[in-house]
């Protein structure tokens, strides 16, 4: 616990708008995906077909599409911004696996592992200073 504490701390001390917005647009695109796979379900059940032998496949449709949609929100805002980013992990590995159990689609693989990158970056590094979490934080 120290540790996330002391990531916490250089975090905010080593704070830059730049990582704020890039953290908003993640939480934006995260959000715009969610929308459009509930406006499109049968693209999102023709994307996790590979995966659907296995079984489950109800189940991902109903797990994918909220977690983007609140999770998007959450990490826009900065609420939560490490558990909304560990519930987005499992979507994203799967993005990337599903490539390379399907159809190769280079430009989803591209987009799911630099998705995954930013989500990695952000697991570390925090919310940033600008955010609900620390506003929460330090009005407490």
């Amino acid at each position: 616990m120290n540790n996330v504490k002391e990531l916490n701390k250089w975090a905010n001390a080593h704070t830059y708008f730049t990582l704020d917005l890039v953290r908003i647009a993640l939480g934006v695109f995260l959000f715009v995906k969610g929308v459009h796979f509930i406006t499109n379900i049968p693209y999102l059940v023709d994307l996790i077909s590979p995966v659907d032998k296995i079984g489950g496949g109800m189940f991902l449709v109903h797990y994918i599409t909220p977690a983007h949609m609140i999770g998007g929100i959450m990490i826009a805002f900065g609420l939560l911004t490490r558990w909304a980013i560990i519930a987005q992990l499992p979507i994203l590995i799967g993005a990337i696996l599903i490539n390379f159990m399907g159809e190769m689609h280079s430009e989803s693989l591209l987009l799911a592992l630099a998705t995954l990158a930013v989500c990695l970056f952000f697991l570390v590094y925090g919310s940033g200073k600008h955010s609900a979490d620390y506003y929460f934080k330090m009005y407490q």
